[in-house]
């Protein structure tokens, strides 16, 4: 039995928070939780399983605020249901170092899921925890793994294309135990919804596949609000949707169904105003009376036997994996390593029970393909094959939901230059500190004829700006291979940028695991007995190149060392002795790279590189034509030699 005229007056303390946070932060979005906090009241006191004590409890509910600018709504829940929040953490909501930042992040706050904000990505990031729930349940049976997955979205969050993509797949998968709660609230930033959008909603979802229920205006009925829920729930075979017709801001006298109250602090004399019609008392501000904080900390109890119960399963992602384990390869052979990639992926998807290797439609093109496992389907959700479709933007969040839900190590794959495609995600998972592997090929003009559109230029200079994204770019296989060990190791999202074209496996790169790790190593040395007039540094399919280059340097009585910089960001990790030691602040380096220069000033004096769109030819002429063969190299070296001064070295 419910005690609804308690409930109500402890979600009214729920919306003064909602009101005095932003207020006091003068920041912050106040009427989104406002009109929803009777919905997150129920979710948390009847519907999800949690205990509140151990939040990484693995069997637990997950809740997701895709619409993540409403995020003192779930703070105010975390606090007053017992996950190690206190009102001082709401009162620094928005603050340099508060655990309550302005939108939800995973891993800073205790009892957030996934980091949303960028509207649409929670949504997605739900498709991603349903998708790891099934197969899981799949994997290991309903008795260790059975939880749903339920997610608020606003219309922003339906509007961004991001969910028509993810939506899609969820519905072909038939995801049984994913419920989005859709807070149809007719107003976005700018003013009505109608301003720009039309759709219907629910005969959108139903061609997708989804269950759909217009539960109409209950948003302040918490009886009825259990009940749609329930029925949702029981659609088992299908993921659901309830579209909700709440009321933004209610019941500000002066703000209920407007844009202002989206993002507009509320005044005090609003705030006031407002507290007066919930029976709240003006003049106090974060009041929590002690009957409704110890209701609810009973409620973020409520789990605890179940949790003691059926505690879950607990799957290590990582097994223990030694270089012994990896694939070798002969020295001449001639392989891509998108191709290398995958020789590693299938001799160690044996080791790595969690992993699940999946692309946009690329399987057999981006080395993403498990030989011998069947597709992820309706009837065979423990397979380990992941077919996104043609949704580049959906499977890097979908990912990220995979990744954070845990015990699933997934893989994704598509064309380097599509990663544009996905780059939102791609923060986000960087932000989230997500670890799962891309495999973005195609990597350089080595594509050749399909042109400048499919030929990435920028993009190794633009995801290594990003923090927290570890770029990995192999000179041939042997080091494609031996990056799994970093890859493994590495606490975030890894990005393999691999080639379309047969790279010589070079002898130089033999049994050189942990040099390949380090993210750069010496791999032709200079005569040690000489000063080294210049160092090559080169990644990927231009380190064959400068090795030729270097040979014909040598001829010439030029004193060359080449240095292969696999990854930037592991090489940044080392040793400041162990930097100098490879690439030296004093000696002269010129960088070889087959795309942007930007950023090679970190490392080198002068660079050889693309600093414009490729164009429409054979790869080799391509390579030639941008000045990336081995006599265009020695030939710039000599020049650039010619005429270093001091003045032109690098200062660090």
């Amino acid at each position: 039995m419910h005690n609804n005229d308690f409930e109500t007056r402890a979600i009214n303390v729920v919306r003064g928070l909602a009101m005095d946070a932003p207020r006091k932060a003068n920041s912050g979005h106040t009427g989104t939780a406002l009109a929803l906090a009777p919905l997150a009241h129920v979710l948390f006191t009847r519907i999800l399983r949690f205990d509140a004590a151990t939040p990484t409890w693995p069997n637990r509910d997950r809740f997701i605020l895709s619409a993540g600018h409403a995020s003192i709504l779930l703070y105010s829940y975390l606090y007053l249901l017992g996950y190690g929040l206190e009102l001082s953490d709401i009162e620094d909501f928005r603050q340099l170092h508060a655990k309550t930042p302005g939108h939800p992040e995973y891993g800073h706050t205790k009892g957030v899921e996934v980091t949303t904000g960028p509207l649409g990505q929670g949504f997605a990031n739900a498709v991603g925890m349903a998708i790891a729930e099934a197969h899981l349940r799949a994997q290991h049976g309903a008795s260790l793994v059975e939880h749903n997955t339920v997610v608020i979205a606003g219309d922003g969050c339906l509007e961004e294309g991001i969910s028509h993509e993810a939506a899609s797949l969820a519905g072909h998968l038939g995801l049984g135990k994913l419920l989005c709660i859709f807070d149809n609230n007719h107003i976005s930033i700018d003013g009505p919804t109608d301003l720009a959008v039309s759709d219907d909603t629910a005969k959108r979802f139903e061609s997708y596949g989804w269950h759909v229920e217009d539960i109409g205006g209950v948003a302040n009925d918490l009886d009825a609000l259990e009940s749609a829920i329930i029925r949702a729930q029981g659609a088992t075979d299908r993921p659901s949707l309830l579209i909700l017709r709440s009321h933004i801001g209610w019941p500000a006298p002066h703000l209920t169904d407007t844009a202002a109250a989206h993002g507009e602090v509320f005044s005090p004399e609003e705030i006031a105003a407002t507290k007066e019609l919930l029976g709240l008392t003006p003049e106090k501000s974060f009041d929590v009376p002690d009957d409704v904080l110890a209701f609810y900390r009973e409620a973020g109890r409520r789990g605890s036997a179940e949790r003691q119960r059926r505690p879950g399963l607990q799957v290590e992602k990582i097994a223990a994996i030694a270089p012994s384990d990896l694939p070798t390869f002969e020295v001449g052979q001639k392989i891509a390593t998108r191709n290398a990639f995958n020789v590693a992926l299938n001799q160690l998807a044996p080791k790595l029970p969690s992993l699940v290797s999946g692309s946009a439609d690329l399987t057999g093109n981006t080395g993403v393909l498990l030989k011998g496992e069947a597709p992820i389907a309706r009837d065979t959700l423990g397979a380990r094959q992941l077919h996104f479709g043609i949704r580049e933007h959906a499977m890097g969040a979908v990912m990220n939901g995979m990744a954070l839900h845990g015990s699933v190590l997934p893989v994704g794959g598509t064309f380097f230059v599509f990663s544009d495609y996905m780059r939102p995600a791609v923060r986000l998972a960087a932000l989230s500190g997500a670890h799962l592997f891309y495999s973005f090929t195609h990597d350089s003009i080595g594509l050749g004829e399909d042109g400048p559109t499919h030929q990435p230029i920028e993009h190794l200079a633009s995801l290594r700006a990003m923090p927290g994204l570890c770029v990995v770019r192999p000179a041939d296989a042997n080091e494609t291979a031996a990056a799994f060990l970093g890859a493994l190791d590495h606490d975030g999202p890894v990005a393999f940028v691999l080639s379309r074209q047969n790279l010589t496996v070079l002898a130089q790169t033999h049994n050189r695991h942990e040099e390949v790790c380090r993210g750069g190593y010496i791999l032709a040395k200079e005569d040690e007995t000489k000063g080294v007039d210049l160092i090559i540094v080169a990644t990927g399919s231009e380190v064959s190149p400068a090795l030729g280059a270097a040979e014909s340097l040598r001829s010439d009585g030029v004193n060359v060392r080449v240095v292969s910089l696999i990854s930037w960001e592991w090489f940044e990790k080392q040793d400041p002795n162990y930097r100098e030691t490879v690439l030296p602040k004093d000696a002269f380096t010129l960088s070889v790279e087959a795309g942007a220069t930007f950023g090679w000033e970190r490392y080198a004096d002068a660079s050889i590189g693309i600093d414009s769109f490729g164009q429409s030819a054979p790869a080799g002429q391509l390579f030639k034509e941008f000045g990336l063969t081995s006599t265009a190299i020695a030939q710039r070296a000599k020049d650039l030699l010619r005429h270093q001064s001091t003045s032109s070295r690098r200062r660090k």
